[in-house]
């Protein structure tokens, strides 16, 4: 039995399905539900950095700790699935920085919305910016 690997490009050049593959439909499709399970994986992780601080005084620290786990568990399994599927529509940088900027992002809207922490000018204009940057590093010429 001769089983050939798979090869993945070491020139640098985009590693996206060919479109005889996958209709562009379907591309659009999975590249809409991989960056929503991205979306979603780093809010369930933000609340596990942070949700537990809101009842610091009210739990004890194994307490948070174990709270935050169950919380990362299924943070964990969107993660995967989005960069298993997301790898045959992004790239691998593509990707890291998807995974970066909602991060950021939600790390300030769980700072916002759950420690009822005020946004500042600064960090709008960081955001701003944030998101010229995901254009230029996601933009396909």
């Amino acid at each position: 039995m001769n089983i050939k690997k798979a090869s993945l490009p070491l020139d640098g050049s985009d590693n996206t399905i060919n479109s005889s593959i996958f209709s562009d439909r379907k591309k659009l499709i999975l590249a809409t539900l991989v960056i929503f399970f991205m979306f979603l994986s780093s809010c369930l992780m933000a609340l596990a950095w942070l949700g537990h601080l809101r009842f610091r005084d009210d739990i004890s620290f194994w307490m948070a700790l174990g709270c935050s786990w169950l919380i990362v568990l299924p943070e964990y399994v969107l993660n995967v699935a989005a960069t298993r599927f997301g790898y045959s529509v992004f790239n691998g940088a593509q990707m890291a920085s998807f995974h970066l900027a909602f991060g950021v992002v939600n790390v300030a809207l769980v700072s916002h919305y759950v420690l009822n922490e005020s946004f500042t000018v600064t960090q709008m204009v960081g955001f701003a910016v944030l998101s010229i940057a995901m254009i230029l590093i996601t933009y396909r010429p």
